[in-house]
């Protein structure tokens, strides 16, 4: 694949020196290098005191590294707000671009299919930066309106350790089949879940308000097809 562009936010990482910052970012090589079109779409992979969540859509993958107590599903909502802000982006530059060549606009996943070059989009950590700082207090009063209005099942998103899938060389499109049977155990529990009220939300996730989480690692990457 080719990475598209990358975002990083050192202050999450209090305490943290260089030689940790590097081992992450050598860890999301790795992750990249284990996924291909027909990986699971959605999974988490923890590191330490940190998580790992990636989401595919549209031949792009969206990784973003966190603080293992970040709530999931809100991590996974910011990788699909991520996802929307992309597609917009490239639309806006590609309809400007087109009026100025006189021609008829090409599809944003045409865009992304024709890149030669690395971070070709790096214009867009702007707005990848604006949308970390949106989700960096999990508690606050924008991210609570998000988590009670998401019905999405999560449940069968998979989670594993790191050092599962890049020390033993784990392929992660094999997870695919254990990810589906998950989906079928969790299906009779999905009815019982869209009733959560959004105080129920809020007393869940409100007592990381005071951990001020930032999102300090954003890669985009496409796939060969």
């Amino acid at each position: 694949g080719m990475l598209l562009v990358a975002s990083m936010e050192y202050n999450s990482m209090s305490g943290s020196g260089d030689e940790t910052m590097d081992l992450y970012k050598s860890q999301a090589k790795q992750i990249f290098k284990k996924l291909n079109p027909r990986s699971v779409s959605k999974c988490s992979l923890e590191s330490g005191a940190y998580t790992f969540h990636y989401m595919i859509e549209s031949g792009v993958c969206y990784l973003t590294l966190c603080d293992k107590g970040f709530p999931k599903r809100l991590a996974f909502l910011y990788l699909e707000e991520i996802h929307n802000e992309f597609v917009v982006f490239l639309d806006e530059a590609e309809q400007k671009k087109a009026a100025e060549e006189k021609r008829i606009p090409q599809d944003w996943t045409r865009q992304v299919d024709t890149v030669a070059r690395p971070y070709a989009f790096i214009k867009f950590d702007k707005s990848i930066k604006k949308k970390g700082k949106e989700f960096a207090n999990p508690g606050s009063r924008s991210n609570a309106s998000r988590l009670s209005e998401d019905l999405s099942d999560i449940t069968t998103i998979m989670k594993k350790n790191i050092n599962e899938v890049l020390k033993r060389g784990e392929n992660i499109e094999h997870m695919q089949n254990v990810s589906s049977n998950l989906k079928e155990q969790s299906s009779n529990f999905r009815w019982g879940a869209k009733k959560v009220s959004l105080m129920a939300q809020w007393q869940q996730y409100a007592p990381f308000i005071a951990v001020g989480v930032v999102f300090f690692l954003v890669l985009l990457l496409k796939f060969y097809l």
